[in-house]
């Protein structure tokens, strides 16, 4: 067998990941990851609005010196890279034009933000999510959200667009379509200007598009024009037919071979989202539960369509035949803020201090630099330390992990966090602990429901940053879970996913299965339950579920309030 290799392209919410994998064994032969600036600067975001927006430039830089790097560092014959396919964080829409541009990349729209990706941690569109939910339940037609677990988020693609048109006239009059980023970035890497031509995600457009093939695509016109006849004319310029990602989106174009030093043999898989990428290549089988763990959490199953039949699975995001492994249902749950849960309280707790380093008079710069890098860099792990010597039997404090609404089950992004219990003996470490239980119950509460709905799981496994660098996260979700939780070895699993599917798309294997045979990575380790910990975090959970319970009860009054 010649040597083949196959390129991964992993867009997580701060930076891009780029592997090049050995096509025969799934190893890594060389990664780079490129951090973005302009998101790293804060430009084009309002976190006390929920405003989270991304430039293209961002991403095509990192697209282009991630893929470069690789190829230097690993010294492989250009040639012989065979595909290309992009994994994407959604649902992160942008508007672009005729010709599949990005509205900020042109000159009147350079520094607007509403020109920007929306991305998918972006909660301005609440109402709007709150509308579609409405209207869907009222109007009198199909359900469309039926097969998105019944509930349509403020995450998601239709209620981001319908936001951002209501608030600025000049996107909605400029913006001929939108794509998904993983649609956007694989259309300019094979050269497409025509966004009709596209062959669009099936995994995107499924699971936040309310993309089905019972009601030929997307949602009825009549339906769309309840909330803006934009929408209903949009429709017209967005698709009908999607595809999986084991398929051929096109050829490398001339303009992206030059840049990049490869040649337009290449082919380039249509592309996807980064969860059901990595649940490929965490090497996801039947009654197996892939916890992608970052910044948010993605939850994957597959499930036999023969199996699953015509059920409805309620309160997930999404059930979509092909999103993960084609001719098999994926089915994805998910919190929205999990590393962000553990991230937000270190920065809540570093900011005063940071700023008191700044000010100093008494140090140079090179010297604040240092120690406001190394506290930046030590904070959480100082915090795990910490937290890991307190016993479970102690854990008093109760939190809900609802800082960034909740994702699932049952999409509710107006929801926020709380703490409870607190005295003063509660220090930082027991309320980071206090945290790291509340995303565990989180994901246990997600366990629960797919139970409840009829879906079976007997094996769980992490993937990701948290799942790599977190020993206390990983025991505490196996503690809580009371279920052993495998660690998979890929430290970039969702880039290793997007590999195995150019493999496939490029013929070096029949399918998707025979592909994760070969190319995956298998385990690294397995965090097994501490029985006497697993008791008292179920009766810890019994007060969490009853505390969110009554902070939901709370937060009716105002969603109430936002819909009148």
């Amino acid at each position: 067998m010649n040597l083949e290799f196959v390129l991964g392209l992993d867009y997580g919410t701060d930076s891009v990941r780029a592997v090049l994998v050995d096509s025969r064994t799934g190893n890594c032969i060389a990664s780079d990851v490129f951090w973005y600036p302009r998101w790293k600067s804060g430009l084009y975001c309002n976190p006390h609005h929920n405003q989270f927006r991304q430039h293209p430039l961002d991403h095509l830089e990192g697209l282009e010196t991630t893929i470069k790097k690789v190829l230097e560092t690993s010294g492989v014959d250009h040639k012989s890279i065979r595909g290309i396919c992009v994994d994407t964080t959604g649902s992160s829409p942008l508007p672009v034009d005729k010709n599949g541009e990005c509205l900020a990349m042109l000159p009147d729209f350079a520094d607007n933000p509403n020109a920007m990706m929306v991305l998918w941690k972006d909660h301005t569109a609440i109402r709007e999510a709150m509308e579609i939910n409405q209207v869907s339940k009222t109007w009198g037609g199909e359900d469309f959200t039926k097969y998105e677990g019944g509930i349509y988020s403020s995450e998601w693609f239709w209620a981001k667009i319908l936001h951002i048109i209501r608030v600025d006239q000049s996107i909605k009059d400029a913006a001929f379509s939108w794509m998904e980023h993983c649609d956007y970035i694989t259309s300019k890497l094979i050269g497409c200007r025509d966004p009709l031509e596209l062959k669009r995600s099936r995994c995107a457009a499924g699971h936040k598009a309310m993309w089905h093939e019972s009601w030929g695509g997307l949602p009825l016109k009549e339906y769309l024009k309840i909330f803006d006849p934009y929408l209903s004319s949009l429709k017209d310029r967005l698709f009908t037919a999607t595809y999986t990602s084991d398929k051929v989106a096109g050829n490398l174009s001339k303009e992206w071979a030059d840049k990049l030093g490869l040649t337009t043999d290449t082919v380039v898989a249509v592309g996807t989202f980064d969860a059901h990428a990595g649940a490929v290549g965490g090497a996801i089988e039947g009654n197996t539960l892939v916890k992608v763990m970052g910044t948010s959490t993605c939850d994957i199953i597959i499930a036999d369509k023969s199996i699953l039949g015509n059920k409805l699975i309620n309160g997930i995001c999404g059930q979509v035949d092909g999103s993960v492994i084609p001719g098999k249902v994926g089915l994805e749950a998910g919190q929205s803020g999990f590393g962000d849960v553990l991230a937000w309280f270190s920065q809540l707790i570093a900011q005063p201090a940071i700023e008191l380093i700044k000010e100093n008079k008494h140090l140079d710069e090179k010297l604040k630099n240092q120690l406001i890098g190394d506290f930046e860099d030590k904070l959480i792990a100082h915090l795990s330390a910490q937290a890991e010597k307190i016993p479970v039997s102690e854990s008093k404090v109760i939190s809900l992990d609802w800082i960034n609404g909740r994702r699932t089950p049952d999409a509710n992004q107006a929801l926020k966090g709380a703490i409870m219990n607190l005295n003063m003996g509660t220090d930082a470490p027991r309320i980071f602990k206090s945290l790291v239980e509340a995303i565990s119950f989180g994901s246990k509460r997600i366990v629960e429901r797919f139970k409840e709905e009829g879906v079976q799981i007997d094996t769980v496994i992490g993937l990701g940053g948290v799942a790599k660098k977190s020993p206390l996260v990983m025991q505490t979700l196996a503690d809580v879970l009371n279920m052993p939780i495998k660690e998979a070895a890929s430290e970039q699993a969702p880039a290793l996913g997007a590999s195995i599917y150019a493999a496939v798309a490029a013929g070096i294997y029949a399918d998707t299965e025979e592909a994760i045979k070969a190319m995956g990575s298998g385990f690294d380790k397995v965090y097994h339950p501490i029985s006497e910990n697993a008791v008292h975090y179920g009766q810890l959970y019994e007060a969490y579920l009853k505390f969110g319970a009554f902070i939901e009860n709370q937060n009716s009054f105002h969603e109430t309030e936002l819909l009148s």
